[in-house]
């Protein structure tokens, strides 16, 4: 069988809510890193077979499907299709996954897959308008359960499947603030050292400026600081702002072929997409699958976890890479090496096309053969992917 191969991916900086991105529509955000993603790898426009892209809030400048309308606004020919997808948080990582599946499967050559969220244009939860997503069926089978609000149209939180896990892990309050920290402090000196530098499309501005580096990460945060954050979710929770993904704008793209048609094309791959997998787990809790898809990733992989590099788990709270750690036993030293949402932010439909690119960035740089991503999302879900450096 023929390797599904990564041959680029780019993404842009990932801007503060109301940062510079701002003014950015989240259709020109998507069509910015097409661009950069065809003037890297040389790559016409006109090959591409169709664009998957992941948005999470699927409402008003993102809605109408954002794909096409970045393909358009990217000026690539009419010719190009594109379909919009929500896998909530995993979105632009099921983009990938569906990329590889639709190359290996021989209905398209060349497939670009990634994702963008504009998180200040678009607030989260926009998309929740005209009636809750859930059904009585669904909130006659969880009502009563712990963590589930009983007289709530919208009774699953993420912030409160947190402090589930928390508690379930016997995580400290202390123990989350020092993983923050931790992301902040990684993600600056990468920053610092222009780890970031290979992967980024700055972004010109209207008011010819550039969005040029991520603008989350925070150097002069503290323990002390992060100590005095109030927990919203639990008034006697551990889980606060601080140790939470921030809200954020950015957009990422790959562009995912066949070894076979890289080669016929002069198209290097960065990696193989060694395997790719979906679990789905507890919906309350919401954010425990990384684990089981972690564990179903490494077993049709055939691989020990000891044998994986690198490892990104999103950091959309702090107890979820740190359960994940606890139950996979893996090196605490190669988990988000260069930080992660805490820091770097979380652009919901364009996170897992972010991470994969740094991830990859990453194992280039250090020479790395196996990477692994996994991310938590909406509805207790988790995508897998691993990933083998050419």
């Amino acid at each position: 069988m023929s390797d599904a191969v990564i041959v680029g991916a780019v993404r842009t900086p990932v801007g503060r809510r109301k940062g510079s991105l701002a003014d950015v529509h989240p259709v020109d955000l998507s069509a910015h890193v097409l661009r950069a993603l065809t003037e890297r790898t040389g790559i016409d426009p006109g090959q591409v077979d169709d664009v998957f892209w992941g948005c999470v809030s699927q409402v008003g400048e993102q809605s109408w499907n954002v794909a096409r309308n970045a393909v358009l606004a990217a000026g690539w020919p009419e010719t190009v299709p594109g379909t919009t997808l929500d896998r909530q948080c995993g979105s632009s990582q099921q983009a990938l996954h569906f990329a590889a599946a639709t190359v290996l499967s021989g209905q398209a050559d060349l497939v670009v897959a990634g994702g963008v969220e504009s998180m200040t244009r678009v607030p989260m939860g926009s998309s929740v308008v005209g009636g809750a997503p859930f059904s009585a069926a669904i909130l006659d089978r969880y009502r009563g359960v712990e963590g589930v609000a009983a007289d709530d149209p919208l009774p699953f939180s993420q912030g409160v499947g947190a402090e589930l896990i928390a508690r379930r892990w016997r995580l400290t309050r202390g123990q989350l603030d020092e993983f923050a920290l931790a992301s902040h402090e990684k993600a600056g000196a990468a920053q610092d050292a222009g780890a970031f530098d290979a992967e980024l499309a700055p972004v010109p501005l209207a008011d010819g400026g550039t969005a040029s580096a991520d603008e989350g990460i925070r150097r002069d945060t503290s323990l002390a600081k992060l100590a005095e954050l109030a927990t919203p979710f639990r008034a006697d929770g551990v889980v606060t702002a601080g140790s939470a993904s921030q809200i954020s704008d950015g957009a990422a793209a790959l562009a995912v072929t066949t070894a076979e048609w890289a080669g016929r094309h002069g198209l290097r791959p960065l990696a193989r997409i060694h395997t790719a997998v979906v679990c789905a787990d507890d919906p309350v809790a919401m954010l425990t699958a990384p684990i089981p898809a972690t564990a179903k990733a490494l077993r049709r992989a055939g691989l020990g976890i000891e044998e994986i590099g690198v490892y990104e788990v999103n950091e959309a709270f702090a107890p979820v890479p740190l359960a994940w750690l606890a139950e996979t036993e893996a090196d605490p030293q190669r988990l988000n090496p260069r930080g992660g949402a805490i820091a770097l932010g979380h652009p919901l439909g364009g996170s897992g096309a972010r991470i994969m690119t740094t991830m990859l960035a990453h194992m280039r740089d250090e020479n790395i053969r196996y990477g692994l991503q996994t991310m938590c999302e909406g509805g207790g879900m988790a995508n897998a992917t691993i990933v083998e450096l050419l």
